[in-house]
């Protein structure tokens, strides 16, 4: 048998990608136009500060301080991009073990998909108070970012969508309540990827130990475990001990 037959057969008998595997890939797939606007909004600016810096040093006597801050400019973005190219690496290659404040997840996971959102017709409303204690950060971004685009995939535009979080002995429990408005209906074209299903964000829901539900097709319910801090559990008890 040849070596390219003896690849064939090896990737024939290969065991099929778990469910959860498959749902991952979509959602990287349908994050990626988020993950390029996130990459280069950064360096964009880079180039329009080079252009006028230029235009300084060729006058017959440059301004050096306004150079200077031109410079300095032009440092802070790239470092800007630089984080957000790091950023970009976490979302790709996730470090299970790395644990993200609660409501910076949320945060994280917003403004990747605000923007997206916003062009197809969708109003995004983060009513999700600060909450004591940690989440894991892998788990936070698979399945809301899953949850976000399934409640706008199975519902149509426009609408807004309300984020509310509260959290309980041992979850951080979030909703997502989708309600149809009046106005524009997007402009963005039909996603270039497959739909993302609900039966995607369950099987990414079980394998980051998350629960996950929904009542119809605009609402629904995660509840990610929470890791409280000392003093938050400190509070919490005394909280208990003293319900007055």
């Amino acid at each position: 048998m040849t070596d390219t037959a003896q690849q064939l057969q090896q990737a024939a008998n290969a065991p099929a990608p778990s469910l959860a595997e498959a749902a991952r890939y979509a959602l990287l797939r349908r994050l990626a136009p988020s993950m390029r606007h996130h990459l280069v909004v950064n360096l964009q600016p880079i180039g329009m500060i080079y252009e006028v810096m230029d235009r300084r040093l060729r006058a017959p006597e440059p301004d050096l301080a306004e150079v200077h801050d031109s410079a300095h400019k032009i440092n802070g973005f790239a470092r800007a991009a630089l984080n957000s190219c790091l950023d970009v690496v976490t979302w790709l290659a996730p470090d299970e073990d790395v644990s993200v404040a609660a409501a910076e997840g949320v945060r994280q996971c917003l403004g990747l998909l605000t923007t997206s959102l916003t062009f197809r017709g969708f109003t995004l409303h983060n009513e999700a108070a600060a909450v004591a204690g940690e989440i894991r950060r892998s788990a936070i971004r698979n399945v809301l970012t899953a949850s976000l685009i399934n409640i706008t995939d199975e519902n149509k535009a426009p609408a807004e969508i309300v984020l509310a979080a509260e959290p309980n002995d041992q979850a951080l429990v979030l909703s997502l309540t989708l309600r149809p408005t009046d106005g524009e209906q997007g402009f963005t074209p039909e996603p270039v990827y497959r739909p993302i299903e609900w039966s995607d964000v369950e099987a990414l829901a079980a394998s980051e130990s998350v629960q996950v539900s929904r009542e119809g097709r605009q609402r629904l319910l995660i509840s990610i475990p929470l890791r409280l801090s000392p003093e938050a559990q400190g509070l919490h008890r005394r909280g208990q001990a003293d319900p007055a």
